[in-house]
């Protein structure tokens, strides 16, 4: 059985999944605006995982016999002034999203809740590798400049990205 802070920490934990799943739509729409159909594309992978990991962590509570409440979801950002931008957001979120998880972990680990500590390792490793991810593109953006044909390019490449649905745990 999972213990009440354990539960809360988790609660809080879902509501920010699912903002960074709002967050990514909220994008994913901006680049639908430009026609970056690549960029929507990598967005919507990224709508897609943060789902999968607020689902991962709200099944894992029913499995510890928690109680489900959800609350309610801020309004996200829906306006950037340039791919570049909406990126340097992007890594700012996910380098959030780690320190959230860190929070959570500490939790655990105050809580000698082992069984959340080792479910809790995978959405850690989870983070290391988003926020590579993002920061390969934001770099990319940034040799890019003002270079709309590079731009395209980067565009067609991540179009190339697909949604692959995670083992979570």
């Amino acid at each position: 059985m999972i213990s009440e802070k354990m539960q809360q920490a988790f609660l809080e934990q879902i509501n920010k999944e699912l903002f960074s799943e709002y967050l990514y739509l909220s994008m994913k729409a901006y680049f639908a605006n430009l026609n970056l159909a690549g960029f929507v594309n990598w967005m919507d992978v990224q709508v897609q995982e943060e789902h999968a990991h607020a689902m991962g962590m709200f099944d894992y509570v029913i499995q510890r016999n928690g109680k489900i409440e959800l609350f309610e979801i801020e309004k996200p950002q829906n306006n950037w002034n340039s791919p570049l931008d909406v990126f340097k957001a992007v890594l700012a979120h996910e380098e959030y999203v780690t320190s959230r998880i860190n929070a959570l972990l500490d939790v655990a680990e105050s809580e000698k809740d082992r069984a959340a500590i080792i479910f809790l390792n995978w959405y850690l490793k989870e983070q290391v590798e988003e926020e590579a991810n993002v920061g390969g593109v934001l770099a990319q953006l940034e040799l890019i400049g003002d270079d709309k044909n590079a731009l395209l390019a980067l565009d067609k490449e991540l179009a190339q990205r697909t949604y692959v649905a995670p083992v979570i745990g």
